[in-house]
């Protein structure tokens, strides 16, 4: 008989409970929509998404600027060091397991 009165209380806890919290939840939601959708919300919104937007532009422009010089740097000392003849990492002529006897 108890675990009957048990599993009946809990039954009814839960079925309560999530009424309760299942109408917790609406009144949240509602809410949440109201304020998002509040014309001054919005126009911050949009502010922000500007400001992003001009933020991820001017990035761009300034890692593609430093992209360049560099590639452009890059490609200057490996000119100047093949026609200068000069290699300062001679490849082995000798392979794996050769040594002198």
């Amino acid at each position: 008989m108890k675990k009957l009165t048990l599993i009946v209380a809990g039954a009814a806890g839960y079925v309560l409970g999530s009424r309760a919290g299942r109408e917790r939840y609406e009144q949240i939601k509602a809410q949440t929509t109201k304020a998002w959708n509040n014309p001054k919300v919005q126009d911050v919104v949009d502010d922000v998404q500007t400001q992003a937007k001009q933020t991820g532009a001017d990035i761009g422009s300034k890692v593609g600027s430093k992209v360049a010089e560099t590639a452009s740097d890059v490609k200057d000392k490996v000119t100047e060091k093949v026609s200068s003849g000069h290699d300062d990492e001679q490849p082995s002529t000798v392979g794996p397991g050769q040594g002198t006897a």
